[in-house]
């Protein structure tokens, strides 16, 4: 079996043995030996990648294996990978492994709600490892669905009504994405849904290019908090228990920026010359409004949601300066900000968990009771904002420096209304990290909450490492990326020489 199947088959694989469980610490085991198995075949892949790399392999995909799954439509079961799937399977890897280690404390149905949460990892895993459309398409909807059950039945608050608007707003999107794939497939001759090769052929009519890049996009968007379809993302992430909001923003919305660069931008270049004005105006406010959003809240998930949006909108906004820098910058952004918003919701999860609110206003001196969850709040406030030294600093800064070397004075004034974040970023960083930390104990009950339990350390601790280590070191996770970006950027440049130049 080529090793890439093997990322959506193990997840099904721990469906099976979850299944059988018959107590909680059988359930706990399944998910620890799958989740530590999915860890080890992404840094194996790594190496793998590296090595084919390292020894002269050119090919823009590598480990691909095809087979025919519906002939009349010319769909295959196609996998492959490159440099930026590598990044996205160890991001999701790393993510499914923490995540496991967070539900410890689960005590409501932990077999379904493993079950389902596994599902969710089939979906994210396969959809990173697909280059056909359609099987694309159908990992993409896989991933989806569980999230109404995860996030309606385990969840919090007004859990119902989150659970469905993000439902019907995926779904929506999903119905745009499906349109736009079939367009693209007879618009390209109805030969082939392989995206490889639909760019190589590039007999795509521009006319029908400009039809198809916004539903593509758009489709693609919503998932990635595209303003104005960003709405479902707050709801949902305060809603969701706390491995699922790790999931959902630290993987899950890559699924957005991913598909809109692999699809829209790769297979419909000059459409994307043409109408790039209008998403980077919506980009540029999604960067804006989910900062300046944050400032106003005072539910912790709800703080960390718009700084979601904000996040990555600016993803999209770096994909659609179209220079290779700002590319690669925004490739950074959804890892850093994976890690990182994984971070923040565990210990935001784990936070609630024992003071029983995530509201800014009752909560205060967290650091005098529980020291370590503090620190690690800090530790992925300071990401966020993008000090130097963590994630955050590396993926920012790329993507503004690469932003601002297209040439045009549209662009460049959107780039600088989109820096104006940096500075709202600190504001509700810092407001929130001062507030709940290291003023006065509100309430005298804080005094006998205890501090993180061994199994959310081992959690915490996971992220923090990889939050600084890719801050710290972060020509190793550019070098895997630009090998990927490159052939990428080249095709849109033979095509629209002027784009990122205008």
């Amino acid at each position: 079996m080529n090793i890439l199947s093997l990322f959506p088959a193990v997840p099904l694989v721990m469906m099976l043995g979850l299944w059988l469980s018959k107590s909680t610490r059988q359930i706990h085991a399944v998910m620890v030996a799958g989740s530590s198995l999915l860890l080890a075949l992404a840094v194996v892949l790594v190496v793998q990648y590296l090595g084919l790399r390292g020894a002269g392999e050119t090919a823009p995909m590598l480990f691909t294996a095809s087979r025919v799954w519906y002939a009349p439509l010319n769909i295959h079961y196609a996998v492959g990978v490159d440099g930026i799937s590598v990044a996205m399977l160890l991001l999701s890897a790393i993510i499914v492994f923490t995540g496991t280690f967070a539900s410890w404390q689960m005590k409501t149905d932990v077999k379904a709600y493993f079950l389902w949460f596994c599902l969710l990892s089939v979906g994210v895993f396969g959809f990173f490892v697909s280059v056909d459309l359609f099987t694309m398409f159908m990992f993409y909807e896989v991933a989806l669905i569980p999230m109404y059950l995860l996030i309606g039945v385990w969840g919090s608050g007004r859990k119902e009504y989150a659970a469905m608007k993000l439902t019907l707003m995926l779904m929506g999107g999903s119905a745009l994405l499906l349109i736009g794939i079939l367009g693209i497939y007879f618009g390209a001759g109805a030969t082939t849904m392989n995206i490889q090769e639909i760019a190589a052929l590039n007999n795509i009519p521009v006319a029908q290019q400009r039809i198809w890049f916004p539903l593509v996009f758009v489709g693609f968007g919503v998932l990635g908090a595209l303003f104005p379809f960003h709405t479902w993302s707050p709801d949902g992430h305060a809603s969701a228990p706390t491995a699922v909001s790790m999931l959902h923003a630290g993987v899950l919305m890559k699924l957005g920026g991913y598909g809109c660069f692999r699809v829209a931008m790769y297979l419909l270049p000059e459409a994307a010359h043409e109408l790039s004005w209008v998403f980077i105006i919506l980009t540029t406010i999604s960067v804006v409004y989910g900062a300046f959003s944050a400032c106003v809240q005072t539910d912790l998930k709800y703080i960390n949601a718009y700084s979601s949006v904000s996040h990555c909108g600016m993803v999209l906004f770096a994909l659609l300066m179209c220079t290779q820098t700002a590319i690669t910058g925004a490739i950074l952004q959804m890892l850093s900000h994976g890690l990182m918003t994984a971070l923040f919701f565990a210990v935001i999860g784990m936070t609630y968990h024992r003071a029983g609110t995530r509201d800014v206003r009752y909560l205060g001196g967290l650091m005098k009771v529980i020291p370590f969850l503090a620190v690690s709040y800090v530790v992925a406030g300071l990401a966020n904002l993008g000090l130097p030294g963590f994630s955050g600093f590396v993926a920012e800064m790329t993507i503004f420096v690469g932003s601002f070397e297209n040439a045009g004075t549209f662009h460049r004034v959107a780039t600088l209304v989109a820096c104006t974040s940096i500075v709202t970023t600190a504001v509700y960083i810092l407001r929130v990290v001062g507030k709940i930390l290291y003023q006065k104990i509100p309430n005298q009950k804080f005094y006998e909450l205890h501090d993180a339990t061994w199994d959310e350390r081992f959690a915490i601790g996971g992220l923090i490492f990889c939050v600084a280590g890719l801050g710290l070191f972060p020509l190793v996770f550019q070098n895997i990326i630009s090998d990927a970006i490159t052939p990428i950027f080249d095709h849109i440049h033979t095509y629209v020489p002027m784009l990122g130049n205008l």
